[in-house]
């Protein structure tokens, strides 16, 4: 039998570098099998494609069955009888056996039934045919449970009968085990086998994967070496299990140990779900598997609603939709229930009892739906919200931030913040994001401007005022902040300081390794547990010496770490759980890590909750939150890192077709994040030459300031002389029904998200290929005026593009430290707002140079008096009490959108008078 350790040669188009999933690999690896074997049959193949084909086929099985080894099925039974067929030359037996193999991946028959590859192909055939009748009937989920122990092929096959023998009809779930002999497998097989979600680690297992398969090896990269490699023989069962959880949290674990487990329990309880000693007797652990997986499908409020729906009720209260009464009974509306179902209307109701619970006040199955979901999303409290993230963020401001409190908010936030911060009369001191003037977009802001402003306010005697740091992680063109550095620097500053991370697109990200580190709640749960070791003691303790002589002003450059004595985690996410996750439109979630929640938040979050929150929340679309959190505990991780390939299946694709990179290409993190905010040197993830590997990409998301987020694909459109808006309505949209959702003046956005498929993905890139088509063609039957046309075309959205603005200043008038000895750059925001609701405070000037341009060579200071948001970039360019500078009106004036709110162009801009902004300072 060949050595699977080794991976064959490769021709450069298939080579492996060129796959950033070993997922996919293995996928497309089967159907070239199937291909390759199916070829084999044909008893008139020449006698050179013969070997050709022949030596395909041993190749693909040698790789595959290496990969194989962290899955259940095909199990390495059946790849002796694929390697027997193989040297037997039965090539014919082979793509029988090659094609159920397939068809059982490909249609997840496997997950229903055991297949064995003995069994007669007849026979088979009809037990399939049998199986996908039972299938489209009732199927239970089918998981599988990670064994690490370096146990032989027998001791394999008689655990797996031991634990299928202990199998009841009554069981809710069915699994499958899969057995890896050391510490580096077990690693490997939690990372690419997504049906995984229970381990059992045994003792007496080496340390050292045998497997050198780059592909997979590269899965080791996500951890450091340095913390395992010197790990002693009894160390590595718990050392393992602190690994896995942090890898994938929603792992259930167990520890198998021959030590005293009272010896070790207290210590390694915290991750394992439950200790055995020398493990005889499988009842316990199979009982114990099942039970951890019923925990994490357990769906609360989308249980009860269901129990409610089916119970006769009779409805003498509001809501006529109730049971579909008002739609069963009409003449006219009947194609409603036609089009819905009665479910919907079996489940709509405005009772709060009958098993269901308020969302106001819950007790119930909102509550504990609400538990689960802080525990899906590392939160230590979480709360469902019915009317978007929109609704979120003000519930988070209001419950927070008192009138006066200074906040330090990212400017090109969501317009929601800032009406967020008029109504809780909040002094607003906006940052500026780095600008990418090449692309009419904004990145995020670097920590160098917010350490600046902490310190001002430090300097100004200001500190105590400074309540919040609010930003947008990740913005919506995908950049993604260092969480870690940027709570860690802030907190050296002010080590109270609230954090309110907006992760309206960035819900998905807590079920990825990679993604997890950048979240709110895992980097708050990580710096929780770092500030009360004592390693941490001793490092802050070396760097105080180091700065103990450095002024305020020295310290902007350097980096900070906070006191762990006095230092207090407090931080707040939001997300649009609907934009990134399973969930009916407007469902969000608010998520909470916060030590001083309880005695000093509690009773205005409620209040703040009350405030925004319907009496008439939509129930499905709480159901569809608590259904959704199920999910990402049991599939998040496949879902997301399929998101995440497919991603990079495009990117690679529009990189590497000779058509398409003539005319499009996908924005990179050297575009979008400068060089300074980059210090791994890291530019793009993808070399057309080398593919992915040696990208080091991993190494990008540990050390850099800003990352990319690769399912948020920027793709530029400054080749094609077509603008972002044109290309989405006229060309994806109109002509091919493709949607999108945002554009700049020469980009548009596309995203991948959990629900893409593959055939979506050919689909847009067939869909790019015939627009390039289109184009190429336009070039080559254009005459010299219409070539000339399409030049400047390309020029005006290549290098004509105006300068974005950034933020200006708040007029005295609106700046509360006006008269102060040390003048800081917040503003009275609410003050500037309803100031404008009396008209005779304000007037409205056109933007010409002729109407405005003499108002400000006069030396007028102009003040706007409303937001002026241009979709895009879709944030206020100017906010109430903003003074109108003329990098600002040199920007609106090279705009040549068609939706700027707060603006109408022939009113002009809405300003204060003169003589308003005069009464206010006298």
């Amino acid at each position: 039998m060949p050595d699977n350790r080794t991976a064959p040669k490769k021709s450069k188009r298939t080579d492996l570098d060129f796959y950033h999933s070993p997922t996919q690999l293995r996928f497309d690896t089967w159907n070239q099998l199937e291909e390759y074997t199916s070829r084999l049959r044909d008893k008139h193949l020449r006698k050179a494609d013969v070997a050709a084909f022949t030596r395909k086929t041993r190749d693909a099985i040698t790789l595959l069955e290496t990969i194989e080894t962290y899955s259940a099925f095909p199990s390495q039974e059946d790849f002796k009888l694929l390697w027997q067929l193989f040297q037997d030359q039965d090539f014919d037996l082979l793509a029988r056996m090659v094609a159920r193999v397939v068809r059982a991946l490909t249609g997840g028959t496997y997950r229903s039934r055991h297949i064995d590859l003995r069994v007669a192909s007849e026979l088979e055939n009809k037990e399939e045919t049998a199986a996908a009748d039972d299938h489209r009937q009732q199927q239970r989920p089918y998981f599988e449970v990670l064994f690490v122990d370096e146990s032989g092929p027998d001791e394999v096959r008689r655990l797996r009968e031991s634990l299928m023998a202990l199998r009841r009809p009554e069981d809710d779930f069915v699994y499958d085990i899969v057995v890896v002999p050391s510490f580096e497998d077990a690693l490997i097989a939690i990372l690419f086998n997504y049906n995984i979600q229970a381990a059992v680690i045994r003792y007496g297992f080496p340390l050292h994967s045998v497997n050198h398969l780059e592909i997979l090896q590269r899965y080791l990269a996500k951890i450091s070496e340095a913390e395992y490699e010197d790990a002693l023989d009894i160390e590595r069962g718990p050392l393992l299990g602190n690994l896995l959880s942090e890898l994938r949290p929603e792992l259930d674990l167990y520890l198998v140990t021959d030590a005293a487990v009272e010896d070790i329990a207290g210590n390694v309880t915290q991750k394992f779900k439950r200790i055995f000693y020398q493990q005889e007797d499988y009842l316990d652990l199979h009982l114990n598997v099942l039970r951890g997986i019923q925990r994490r499908y357990e769906t609360p409020f989308f249980t009860a609603l269901r129990r409610y729906s089916r119970q006769p009720t009779g409805v003498f209260h509001a809501m006529p939709i109730s049971r579909g009464k008002s739609v069963t009974k009409s003449h006219w509306i009947k194609d409603m229930a036609q089009f819905y179902g009665m479910n919907i209307f079996l489940a709509e109701t405005s009772a709060t009892s009958g098993g269901l619970d308020s969302l106001l006040q819950p007790h119930g199955p909102i509550k504990k739906a609400q538990e689960l979901a802080a525990r899906a999303f590392g939160a230590k409290r979480t709360y469902f919200v019915t009317n978007g993230t929109s609704t979120a963020n003000k519930i988070v401001v209001q419950a927070l931030v008192r009138p006066g409190d200074i906040i330090l908010i990212d400017r090109d936030c969501h317009k929601s913040h800032h009406y967020g911060m008029v109504l809780a009369g909040a002094h607003v001191c906006y940052l500026d994001s780095y600008p990418l003037d090449n692309y009419s977009m904004y990145g995020a802001v670097p920590l160098t401007e917010i350490k600046s402003k902490l310190l001002m306010y430090k300097k100004a005697g200001l500190l105590h005022k400074v309540k919040m740091l609010l930003l947008t992680n990740c913005t919506f063109d995908g950049v993604v902040y260092n969480v870690e550095r940027v709570m860690e620097e802030c907190l050296a500053i002010k080590p109270d300081l609230i954090f309110l991370w907006d992760e309206a697109w960035f819900a998905f990200a807590g079920f990825t390794p990679t993604y997890r580190r950048r979240t709110a709640m895992a980097t708050a749960r990580r710096l929780y547990a770092r500030y009360r070791s004592g390693e941490y003691g001793s490092e802050y303790a070396a760097f105080r010496e180091r700065v103990a002589k450095l002024k305020d002003d020295d310290l902007i450059d350097q980096r900070l770490y906070p006191d762990p004595a006095t230092v207090r985690i407090r931080c707040y996410a939001t997300q649009s759980t609907h934009k990134s996750l399973t969930s009916l439109r407007q469902g969000s979630m608010i998520h909470v890590y916060d030590q001083d929640f309880s005695h000093k938040v509690q009773e205005p979050f409620d209040e703040a909750f009350m405030t925004h929150t319907s009496t008439s929340p939509n129930y499905q679309i709480l159901a569809s939150l608590d259904i959704g959190g199920r999910q990402v505990e049991l599939e998040g991780f496949e879902l997301v890192q399929k998101q995440i390939e497919l991603a990079m299946t495009i990117r690679e694709r529009v990189a590497s077709h000779p058509l398409l990179n003539r005319y499009f290409r996908f924005l990179s993190a050297d575009d979008m994040i400068p060089e300074e905010y980059r210090p791994s040197g890291i530019g793009s993830y993808f070399d057309p030459e080398k593919g992915w590997r040696n990208t080091r990409m991993e190494e990008a998301w540990a050390t850099d300031d800003f990352v990319i987020d690769l399912t948020r694909l920027t793709l530029y459109l400054g080749l094609t002389g077509i603008d972002g808006d044109t290309f989405k309505n006229d060309y994806l949209m109109d002509k091919y029904g493709i949607q999108i959702n945002k554009t700049s003046r020469n980009t548009v956005l596309v995203m991948t998200n959990i629900g893409t498929t593959r055939s979506s993905v050919a689909f847009l890139l067939e869909v790019l290929v015939k627009i390039a088509t289109e184009l190429e063609q336009e070039r080559e039957d254009a005459n010299k005026v219409e070539r000339k046309l399409i030049e400047k075309r390309v020029k005006s959205l290549s290098h004509d593009l105006p300068p974005l603005p950034d933020f200006s200043y708040f007029h005295p008038a609106f700046s509360p430290s006006t008269g102060q000895k040390n003048k800081t750059a917040e503003g009275d925001i609410r003050s500037a707002f309803f100031y404008a609701y009396d008209d005779d405070n304000c007037e409205y000037l056109t933007i010409d140079e002729i109407t405005i341009g003499q108002a400000i060579e006069f030396g007028r200071e102009l003040v706007s008096a409303s937001f002026v948001t241009p979709y895009p970039p879709g944030f206020p360019i100017l906010v109430p009490g903003q003074v109108v500078s003329e990098q600002i009106l040199a920007f609106m004036r090279a705009l040549d959108v068609k939706e700027i709110h707060g603006y109408d162009a022939e009113i002009g801009l809405q300003l204060f008078t003169e003589e308003a902004l005069q009464k206010l300072q006298q």
